[in-house]
């Protein structure tokens, strides 16, 4: 009986496949089907008369749309086909439509400054330079025709720097255009910056910032080169775009037969090496949940000490002080946390160098205030007003009234509160990568972009966030100990109190 389950559903399995296979020959044959495409590339625009019931759903990661289209929630995706030949040599299952959905013209954009004209003189120049002497193609080559992953290098040194510092956006996770490797920035668009750097007497500092964050940072002046871009009428006339660095067809991803011959162990065990092990990546997860905790661990102290201060500004009644509270909660309560940070990070300090980091560390110190108001209040006015009274009646100040009698069993109110807002603030920090920085969120995106899996950088990175949680909430837990007088030892208590004889 066993058996005749087991072929039964073998032949469903293949028949399925087989339908797969030929349900798509064409690009008509995906209208009205779900197709993946990248955020902020526009290659949908190619397609769109030809497919004008599909329903377009995007991904912030290319590397998201593999597992997508393996899972079912997409039946195609668009990807450009230099990408496409690194993604299939690691998923030997995917495969394409033979109709090429059509060509796009990369291009850089330029940041919104005072050295735009400049930059957008010399980069031009530099282009039409390196298509006349060959070295786009060289590039090309070695970077696209003839890439290899593990052992393709990039030269990032040798700058002069007499003409200063430009800031380069690059997406990060995009190989083999730009990606990391052995812990520094890699790939074409890298290769090509740095070359064009060491021609014009320019240090080169490259962010990795998601791809549809590029063009706003580059445009509101944060960053001076925006890598990638691709060509459209709508940005021609609102950015400053050089001109064409490279041109490559689109094509339309598809699931085909997996020509794997690695069994399930196998394949478990080359994507724990190819996580962890190879160019030592272990490293950039410790790296990355250094920067968690880093910005975890000082917003919440920040965000302490200026919600006390601003409490305290308030308790006493200042009608003034306490509406422009008011306001300052409503304002960074209503917000998203992710608006927030890229509102600080490319207006308020757009046109500082302050990096991603600070600029996190700002945003989660405001967010972590709002949240210490909040619960100052509750816990203070759950006291009655009788034990302030009394405690002033036996000769206390009003200061020594509220730090020795009502903060102490105020805290008690509102230190589970406290807690919680811990956890959450270590989770909200999984956002930052979208200010360019490299948290522990954002290293599992670029391990995941170089791996081509999904499991081991996901699943380690969730554990990495529980330990970090767990060990803050201890400390948190201890201190909601200490002051509770339920858990005080009877000596400690009657410390300073005379026994009557």
């Amino acid at each position: 009986m066993k058996r005749i389950i087991v072929a039964l559903l073998s032949l469903v399995f293949a028949a399925s496949a087989l339908s797969a296979e030929s349900a798509f020959s064409t690009i008509e044959d995906l209208d009205g089907r779900n197709i993946g495409v990248q955020t902020a590339v526009l290659y949908e625009e190619l397609i769109m008369d030809r497919v004008p019931n599909a329903t377009f759903q995007y991904y912030t990661m290319p590397n998201d749309m593999i597992l997508a289209l393996q899972s079912g929630k997409v039946d195609a995706y668009l990807i450009e086909e230099v990408s496409y030949g690194v993604q299939k040599k690691n998923h030997p299952d995917l495969t394409v439509l033979d109709e090429v959905a059509g060509y796009i013209n990369a291009t850089c954009i330029i940041g919104n400054n005072e050295k735009q004209d400049r930059i957008l003189s010399e980069l031009n120049a530099f282009i039409a330079e390196s298509w006349e002497n060959g070295l786009l193609d060289e590039l090309y080559d070695y970077w696209i025709a003839d890439f290899d992953p593990i052992n393709d290098t990039c030269d990032i040194g040798g700058f002069t720097g007499e003409n200063g510092i430009i800031s380069v956006a690059v997406e990060g996770g995009y190989e083999p255009f730009s990606f990391i490797s052995n812990g520094h920035e890699s790939g074409f668009d890298v290769d090509f910056i740095c070359r064009f750097a060491r021609a014009y007497g320019y240090t080169p500092e490259f962010y990795e910032v998601p791809f549809e964050a590029i063009a706003p940072g580059v445009e509101s002046g944060k960053y001076d080169i925006g890598m990638n871009i691709v060509v459209s009428e709508e940005r021609n006339e609102t950015g400053t775009l050089s001109d064409v660095y490279y041109t490559t067809p689109i094509r339309l991803v598809i699931l085909g037969e997996d020509e794997s011959d690695l069994t399930f162990f196998q394949k478990l065990g080359e994507s724990f090496y190819k996580t962890f092990i190879r160019e030592n990546r272990w490293e950039l997860f410790l790296q990355g949940a250094g920067i968690t905790i880093l910005i975890t661990v000082t917003s919440i102290l920040a965000g302490t000490i200026l919600g006390f201060i601003i409490y305290m500004l308030c308790r006493k009644g200042n009608v003034i002080m306490n509406k422009g509270t008011n306001v300052f909660l409503w304002l960074i309560h209503g917000m998203p946390t992710v608006l927030l940070l890229m509102i600080l990070y490319y207006i308020v300090f757009g046109s500082t160098r302050l990096s991603g980091v600070w600029v996190s560390v700002v945003g989660f110190s405001l967010m972590f205030a709002c949240s210490m108001i909040d619960m100052l209040r509750v816990g203070c006015n759950a006291i009655g007003r009788g034990q302030f009274e009394a405690s002033t009646a036996l000769g206390y100040s009003e200061s020594q009234s509220f730090f020795k009698i009502i903060l102490p069993q105020a805290a008690q109110h509102f230190l589970p509160i406290y807690r919680n807002d811990v956890v959450t603030l270590i989770k909200e920090t999984s956002v930052v990568g979208y200010i360019a920085v490299l948290d522990l969120t954002k290293i599992s995106d670029l391990v995941r972009s170089r791996t081509y899996e999904a499991f081991f950088p996901l699943i380690v990175t969730a554990i990495m966030y529980f330990v970090i949680s767990a060990i803050l909430t201890r400390i948190v837990t201890a201190v909601e100990n200490s002051i509770d007088p339920k858990r005080r030892k009877k000596e400690k208590i009657l410390k300073g109190v005379k026994e009557i004889e």
